[in-house]
């Protein structure tokens, strides 16, 4: 093992569900009222009222059922990935490809749903396979790299993403591939055709009322099982042995180099269903492009660490994060600049992780200095017994 993998799962294991209490908690809320303060002020700085920002916020994303409507569209991609981070982490194995794992996803759902003429809902059931068997083959590539030439999972997950990019540019830009169909004399876009209506997931209610996606329900369940296994199965206790020491799981019969990969690509599979749910709901255009993901695989990278690799935490989670997306597009109205919604998940995001880290990390330091003056004090003791 390198030592870039080695810090790898150091980092993993660090981002682990572990021992709360109430330290980090105080700590944790310290962060986030400062996240909070450090947001209010760059809004402030760039000519923008934080009042404003705030009201345009919840215009966008809470005000009214419809836009209740487009931050839940928002959090069912969000959660899948964010479910797939939770598992290859509990396995102390750091993805970082889940923006390219959600667009193979997506050309492997826009490939069937367009190619295979299937009747009603067994076209979006085959879609939905292809994209999770697509983005777990995508991921465990990387699995396999690593088995086999000892190349660093971090690095070549993250230099996948962007071969995953140039993979779909081409598909939509490539006329016998997946560039949509010309009409005449017209000039074609770099997208796809529309999905048939067979491949698309429905939804529960009407516009302008609330509308609840399938992709939610599909995120929901998915949560829901994972966290069940990984709390209550041997597969999530072999999970967690190995996330926590893997040479302690080897000692007890786990196949590491098996189960690591398979966390790999159980993250990549899940991450490939988000890309079909954004290409099959109504959160975009039902067409693959080249810029479908639209971040989503990072953002739901960052739900995963803020939720601390708990599934069911991830929910609430994923509905923020869905709400800073949705709403985000208002700010312009109130004269911020839209990229401040990105700072400000990145300092929520410091703001949930780093205080359990640094707890832990100043624990650690205070049982070494313990340590220390024990065995300081141990030699001193026996001398005054012998004087």
């Amino acid at each position: 093992m390198t030592e870039a993998d080695r810090s790898g799962r150091r980092l993993a294991a660090a981002l682990n569900a572990g021992p709360g209490g109430a330290q980090v908690a105080v700590t944790t809320a310290v962060a986030v009222v400062l996240a909070l303060a450090v947001s209010s002020a760059l809004v402030a700085a760039t000519g923008g009222s934080p009042s404003g920002a705030v009201t345009a916020l919840y215009d966008g994303s809470l005000a009214n059922p419809a836009a209740i409507s487009s931050t839940l569209l928002y959090a069912a991609p969000l959660l899948l990935v964010a479910v797939g981070t939770c598992v290859c982490v509990r396995a102390g194995v750091f993805n970082l490809g889940q923006e390219g794992q959600v667009l193979i996803g997506a050309l492997a759902g826009a490939g069937v749903g367009l190619r295979l003429a299937l009747p009603g809902p067994v076209l979006l059931t085959v879609a939905l396979v292809a994209a999770a068997l697509a983005g777990g083959a995508w991921a465990g590539i990387s699995s396999l790299m690593h088995r086999f030439r000892g190349v660093n999972i971090v690095v070549s997950t993250l230099l996948m993403t962007f071969l995953a990019q140039q993979l779909v540019s081409f598909a939509v830009t490539t006329s016998w591939l997946l560039q949509e169909t010309r009409r005449g004399n017209a000039m074609v876009s770099p997208q796809s055709n529309r999905l048939p209506e067979d491949g698309l997931l429905g939804s529960f209610g009407e516009y302008p009322g609330l509308q609840v996606n399938g992709g939610l329900l599909i995120a929901l369940v998915a949560a829901a099982v994972i966290a069940l296994l990984i709390a209550r199965s041997r597969w999530g206790f072999r999970l967690t042995m190995l996330g926590l020491n893997p040479r302690a799981a080897r000692h007890a019969g786990v196949r590491v180099a098996a189960l690591s990969g398979a966390a790999l690509a159980v993250s990549g599979a899940f991450a490939g269903v988000a890309g079909a749910v954004l290409l099959a709901s109504p959160v975009g255009t039902n067409r693959l492009q080249g810029g479908i993901s639209n971040n989503i695989g990072w953002d739901g990278l960052l739900v995963a660490l803020v939720a601390r690799n708990r599934p069911l935490v991830a929910i609430p989670v994923a509905l923020l994060f869905g709400v800073l997306r949705s709403g985000g597009g208002f700010l312009a109205s109130t004269g911020v600049p839209s990229f401040l919604v990105d700072v400000v998940k990145s300092l929520l995001v410091l703001a949930f992780v780093v205080p359990p880290v640094v707890t832990e990390a100043l624990r650690r330091r205070r049982e070494g200095r313990g340590s220390g003056a024990g065995e300081v004090a141990a030699p001193k003791a026996k001398e005054a017994v012998a004087s």
